[in-house]
């Protein structure tokens, strides 16, 4: 979806210049979670920091399906929807 736009944000290294909440989920949300429980504040910052290209993600639902955290360990995901209803507050939605 969005990897060409990431893609130059992550060479360019941009900061976020503003971040609110998540309301509802979404498929961006869904993804936004995952980053952050490995560490990451979304796409951008995970592919800065792992000098990667691509973010394996699942085909049938485009959910990310694997990251690797800061320690090198790796956090591996289901293709169906992980974060809760109850969790969806808890995620940074960042603007840049």
């Amino acid at each position: 979806k969005k990897s060409e736009v990431s893609e130059v944000m992550a060479e360019a290294n941009i900061k976020p210049k503003s971040m609110h909440r998540a309301k509802m989920w979404s498929d961006d949300v869904e993804n936004l979670y995952r980053f952050q429980q490995a560490g990451y504040r979304d796409e951008v910052e995970y592919k800065q920091v792992k000098q990667v290209d691509v973010v394996e993600c699942w085909p049938e639902t485009g959910f990310v399906k694997k990251l690797q955290r800061r320690d090198n360990t790796f956090y591996y995901y289901n293709r169906q929807r992980e974060c809760e209803d109850k969790d969806v507050r808890k995620v940074k939605v960042y603007v840049y």
